[in-house]
């Protein structure tokens, strides 16, 4: 009897299973969808390049010798600043001389009208021939034609003593010098300067030709906006708007020229400098957005993990759209102000529950960024 008792308590201790361990939750950050206004971009960027507005090469309109510099070289200048001063003596000379020409020539013609006018007197008395009329006549509208010529030329001695002092054709900023004080230059044939207008300045940049209808669209709409951005920038990108489109696609590239403006008052922008280019088309408002990093791609398609108030995770097909910055754009399967995963995704599976390093102390200043759904900088 005691050892039917030992082999039935020796039984019931072997039919005992160990409990079953409870899995710990996977580690994740997440984020939470929000809704913002997103801008549709032309992606991606192109690369543009700044152009000023208007060059000026400065050349002088007669020679000389350079007497005066009123500039220094790189210096900002406006429209009618005295720029060079060349020796004016030789054009003043040739000034008094054609006024001199002229005051002769207006009195011989003075003289000639009155001798005309005794010929015609004279004719109508039958004492000269007609032969002796016609050559007074004739002397009298040759010294007219004289006087006209001396006239003429007075104005362009007058030309000529302007052109002494060169100046300024439009707003813009100095290059380097060519010629210095003491040279003698010659017209038209010598570069004395180069101006360029960058106040305001072009960028010019090509996009591929399919966004060529929904550019042309937009424009009638509203003005494009266009931002331009470059290594090392300090301080907000400049904004500027697209003001012209090439009539013509290039054949070779399969692209077609545009050119925004820029204000450019605080010359952020520099003729020849290479700017990564934002064209923004249009924008997307109330968009619903997530962090990049959390969308998925298996199968099927694309999808998200969402988590659930149990802390457990779905597995949730979405449909995505534009992407901007850090975040892209979900068209279809989920809400704003929904919990999705972003890191972390290699461990889950539909049910498994989890827990967001994001709450713990030693990451929450990290994962706080990651987990606002802030809409990122351009």
């Amino acid at each position: 009897m005691f050892t039917a008792a030992a082999i039935v308590l020796a039984a019931a201790g072997c039919s005992r299973k160990p409990a079953a361990k409870v899995a710990a939750p996977v580690p994740v950050l997440v984020a939470k969808a929000a809704v913002t206004n997103v801008p549709v971009l032309i992606n991606p960027p192109p690369v543009g390049h700044v152009t000023p507005i208007s060059t000026v090469t400065i050349r002088p309109q007669i020679g000389g010798t350079i007497s005066k510099i009123s500039f220094r070289e790189g210096q900002e200048v406006k429209r009618g600043d005295l720029l060079f001063t060349l020796d004016p003596r030789p054009s003043e000379a040739a000034l008094a001389q054609a006024k001199a020409d002229l005051q002769r020539d207006t009195a011989q013609l003075e003289n000639s009208k009155i001798q005309f006018d005794r010929e015609q007197k004279l004719l109508d008395q039958k004492l000269v021939s007609q032969d002796e009329y016609d050559t007074s006549k004739a002397g009298l509208d040759a010294l007219a034609g004289t006087v006209a010529a001396d006239h003429a030329a007075v104005q362009t001695a007058k030309l000529n003593l302007e052109y002494a002092e060169i100046r300024s054709p439009i707003d813009g900023r100095t290059g380097g010098l060519q010629f210095h004080e003491g040279n003698v230059v010659k017209s038209p044939d010598d570069v004395l300067l180069t101006i360029n207008q960058i106040h305001p300045i072009y960028v010019q940049f090509a996009v591929p030709e399919r966004f060529f209808p929904e550019i042309r669209t937009q424009m009638r709409r509203h003005a494009l906006a266009v931002t331009a951005r470059y290594e090392n920038m300090q301080g907000p990108p400049p904004q500027g708007a697209l003001t012209f489109v090439n009539n013509t696609v290039d054949a070779t590239t399969g692209t077609i020229q545009l050119k925004a403006t820029f204000p450019n008052e605080d010359g952020t922008l520099w003729p020849g400098q290479f700017v990564n280019v934002t064209l923004t088309l249009s924008e997307l408002t109330n968009a619903v957005v997530v962090p990049t990093q959390a969308v998925q791609t298996g199968q099927t398609g694309q999808f998200i993990y969402v988590v659930k108030p149990d802390q457990t995770v779905e597995e949730r097909p979405v449909t995505t759209g534009i992407e901007y910055g850090t975040e892209t754009v979900v068209e279809k399967g989920l809400k704003a102000g929904e919990t999705v995963v972003t890191d972390g995704q290699l461990r889950l599976a539909p049910g498994v529950k989890v827990e967001d390093k994001s709450a713990s102390a030693d990451g929450s200043a990290n994962s706080a960024v990651r987990a606002t759904g802030e809409k990122p900088a351009a």
